[in-house]
């Protein structure tokens, strides 16, 4: 039976120490603290995971430690974006060995000009051929500078082992588009915090948003609103979420994020090289943005 994607799922980051070691009992910890919150599972593997600097001996360690304590009611997501077809359908099958629900396949980019419609319409369509578990594809143009747009989604929502999409272009237009282009049961999940109310409004299912990691009240909080009816606290709710997301993403990426997390109570630590912590004068701005949503108290000087 497929896993619930209706929800927050938030892109969990990778723990690591200065030396960029991955520091698994951290990771746990924060597993366990994540838990408490009414979250609808968890994204291993994410963008914000920092996955492209990690093995595959550490991602297959990672996605085991987090099945084993991730609820089973609860719906695990893994990244599983990969240049090639064939080692991206290998690697699925790996993880889905070790208990993902859902892998989340990026668009290959590497060779971006040939990255037709007609040849990502093969990749995916293999891909979910072979794959043990459902698929959700994953638009993140912004940094693989590959767009998937309306028509090939709408060609890929047929295919019954692709079970939706996380869209992080924080395009609505186009979001609005594949919804009405694709069946129901093909589930949107949103990446973009900024646009997760207006996202939800036109037929977004949840939302992966990095946010979430160091936010998870409040992000959970905005979903539970929109689908009570309660629009006008879900617009306040996104009011206070929109400038902390913009600043763990936009302005500071992962390792905004990572400052975030340590400022909220879990851990964060440091980004993994090339990646650099934030310095102190960054890490006090991403506070300030904290401060001002009223997320976290100001500090006496």
């Amino acid at each position: 039976m497929k896993k619930n994607l209706s929800g927050i799922f938030p892109p969990i980051a990778t723990a690591f120490d200065s030396d960029g070691e991955v520091l698994i009992g951290k990771f746990n910890e924060n597993l366990a603290a994540w838990s408490r919150f009414r979250l609808a599972g968890m994204t291993v593997l994410g963008s914000n995971g920092e996955s492209p600097y990690l093995t595959d001996q550490e991602k297959l360690l990672l996605v085991r430690e987090a099945r084993g304590r991730i609820a089973a009611d609860r719906t695990m997501i893994v990244g599983a974006g990969r240049e090639s077809t064939r080692l991206c359908v290998e690697f699925i099958q790996r993880i889905a060995d070790l208990g993902a629900d859902y892998a989340l396949v990026g668009t290959p980019c590497y060779f971006k000009a040939r990255m037709t419609d007609d040849v990502l319409f093969a990749h995916f369509s293999m891909v979910a051929d072979k794959s043990p578990i459902p698929i959700l594809i994953y638009n993140v143009p912004q940094f693989t500078g590959v767009n998937t747009g309306a028509a090939l989604i709408g060609k890929l929502s047929r295919h019954e082992n692709i079970a939706g999409m996380k869209d992080s272009s924080g395009n609505l237009p186009l979001q609005a588009e594949i919804r009405l282009n694709t069946p129901e049961r093909f589930r949107i999940l949103v990446g973009s915090a900024p646009t997760l109310l207006a996202s939800l409004i036109q037929g977004a299912c949840g939302g992966i948003v990095a946010i979430a990691g160091a936010l998870p009240g409040l992000t959970v909080n905005l979903y539970e609103a929109f689908v009570s009816g309660d629009w006008k606290l879900a617009a306040e709710q996104q009011r206070r979420l929109s400038p902390p997301a913009a600043a763990v993403t936009t302005t500071f990426g992962v390792p905004g994020l990572k400052a975030a997390m340590d400022l909220m109570g879990f851990f964060g630590g440091a980004p993994r090289l090339p990646l650099l912590p934030l310095d102190q004068q960054q890490r006090a701005s991403v506070a300030a943005v904290f401060q001002a949503a009223g997320v976290l108290e100001a500090q006496p000087g």
